[in-house]
C-alpha cells in the first residue's frame, strides 16, 4: 500500500454539508505556530494543548494541562472546544499532530488548529514545562 493510500484511509474526507472555507476541508485554517509562542500562550491561560502521541509516550512525559488524543485513535469528540482559546496539537515531532489536524476539520470543526512546530522535542527544547 502506497503512503497516499494509507493517508486516504486514515484520513476521512469532510462531510458533504462542511461549512469550513472554500473546498480544502479547512485547510486553511491549520496553522503551525512556534514553541515559543504556544509557551506563552498556555502560560497566560489561552491555550488548549492536545497530544497525539501514543500513551506510553505520553506517560514518559508531557505538557502540563495537555489532553492526550492518540493519532491511533483519534477522536474529534474529545477536544474541548473554546472559541476564546488557541487550540494546539502537538506529537513527538511535529508529523502526527498534521493528520489529526486534518480529521479535526473533515469532522466539521470550524475554527483554527495550531500544529506545534518540532512538536513535544521543540516544546523541551524551547524550556517549556514537562510533567512526568
Amino acid at each position: 500500500m502506497s503512503l497516499s493510500s494509507l493517508f486516504r484511509r486514515l484520513i476521512p474526507s469532510a462531510p458533504s454539508g462542511h461549512h469550513g472555507s472554500g473546498n480544502n476541508g479547512g485547510a486553511d485554517r491549520i496553522r503551525i505556530v512556534d514553541a515559543a509562542t504556544a509557551i506563552g500562550w498556555l502560560a497566560k491561560g489561552d491555550a488548549i494543548v492536545v497530544d497525539v502521541r501514543e500513551a506510553h509516550e505520553h506517560r514518559a512525559g508531557h505538557i502540563p494541562g495537555a489532553i492526550l488524543n492518540p493519532l491511533s485513535s483519534f477522536d474529534p469528540s474529545r477536544v474541548p472546544v473554546d472559541p476564546g482559546k488557541h487550540l494546539v496539537f502537538h506529537c513527538q515531532g511535529g508529523m502526527r499532530c498534521g493528520p489529526a489536524a486534518e480529521r479535526m476539520m473533515a469532522s466539521g470543526f470550524t475554527g483554527t488548529v495550531n500544529r506545534l512546530r518540532g512538536g513535544f522535542a521543540a516544546w523541551v527544547g524551547a524550556g517549556g514545562a514537562v510533567e512526568r
